[in-house]
């Protein structure tokens, strides 16, 4: 399929899931900071991976994941409503952790370069 076509199709699933997470799903175990990073459809249009990133603790995250997990279906529903597809997509949550460990590594070069200066301002005097 159309690489452009998939990657449409991705972002307009991206904009409805977000809109029905942060609006329609009353579950409370989904965490109200929750956002979705990234979308991957299949070439047949017959599964959509959907990144999640949770705001919070190891239990807040495994919860929302649960919550989603059970919302499937009206997710599923409400996206075959607003979006004009054939088939809609079977859909699979996974958890991102990639802004987590941007931030952890982005830590970890400050002390670096931390160290570095105390280590050249110790040198020069």
């Amino acid at each position: 399929m159309n690489p452009k076509r998939l990657n449409r199709i991705s972002e307009e699933i991206k904009k409805v899931v977000s809109e029905l997470i942060s609006r329609e799903i009353k579950d409370p175990r989904v965490n109200p900071m929750t956002s979705i990073v990234d979308v991957k459809v299949t070439n047949d249009l017959s599964y959509a991976n959907i990144y999640v990133s949770v705001l919070g603790d190891k239990e807040a995250k495994n919860d929302t994941i649960t919550g989603l997990n059970n919302a499937k279906g009206f997710i599923r529903k409400e996206m075959g409503r607003r979006i004009d597809l054939r088939h809609v997509p079977e859909i699979n949550f996974h958890l991102d952790e990639s802004i987590e460990q941007g931030l952890y590594i982005s830590k970890l070069i400050d002390e670096v370069s931390k160290e570095n200066r105390i280590r050249r301002g110790d040198e020069n005097e």
